[in-house]
């Protein structure tokens, strides 16, 4: 599934200062039943967004509306531990978030991410610190996000840390693809190549 290409991304922030965020707090089991990638934005955190009468937890940042339309959530460290599910990183980015930084990931989620169109963004300790701080500070603040140039940086002090990304990862990121998409686009290369082997 193809998905908007990411470039340089601008956006203000939800923060969410949690350590070891898991994929079933992200999105619960009781919801990998769907047989179609439907309602996973309205799912996207559902314990932590909603009581038990469904209506929405306001003190939780996700339902805060200073927050309404970011498009990059700031998480505690090692987010996206627990399980493998590919549906955790399908409601972030259903959720319409393309970025989610954090100063550790767990493996299989980061690479989830960057499968389905979501930068993962791994800063220090430290510069996390910095992104919550000014965030706390003032809910517009905004936060520049370039690929290309791998950089992650606070527009209102200038302050910005590199990052680093899989090379084949980065390419599909900027051209919005899968790795369906990916092997689609070099199509001809693989024919040619193909002449050349011996059956």
């Amino acid at each position: 599934m193809a998905y908007d290409k990411f470039g340089v991304l601008t956006s203000t922030a939800y923060p969410l200062p949690i350590e070891n965020v898991d994929t079933d707090q992200i999105i619960p089991a009781r919801f990998l039943k769907a047989t179609e990638r439907i309602d996973f934005d309205v799912n996207f955190f559902r314990d932590w967004r909603y009581n038990s009468d469904g209506t929405p937890k306001a003190d939780f940042p996700l339902n805060k509306d200073i927050y309404a339309g970011s498009q990059i959530l700031v998480g505690g460290r090692n987010f996206g531990s627990g399980s493998s599910r590919e549906h955790a990183a399908w409601s972030v980015y259903d959720f319409g978030l393309r970025c989610v930084i954090s100063s550790a990931f767990a493996d299989i989620f980061r690479n989830n991410c960057l499968n389905v169109g979501v930068l993962p963004v791994q800063v220090s300790a430290k510069f996390a610190d910095i992104l919550f701080d000014a965030i706390m500070a003032d809910p517009k603040t905004e936060i520049k996000v370039d690929l290309p140039n791998q950089q992650v940086t606070l527009v209102a002090t200038g302050a910005s840390e590199s990052f680093e990304i899989n090379t084949y990862k980065k390419d599909n990121m900027l051209h919005g693809f899968d790795d369906i998409d990916y092997l689609k686009n070099i199509e001809d290369e693989i024919v040619e190549f193909a002449k050349t082997r011996p059956f």
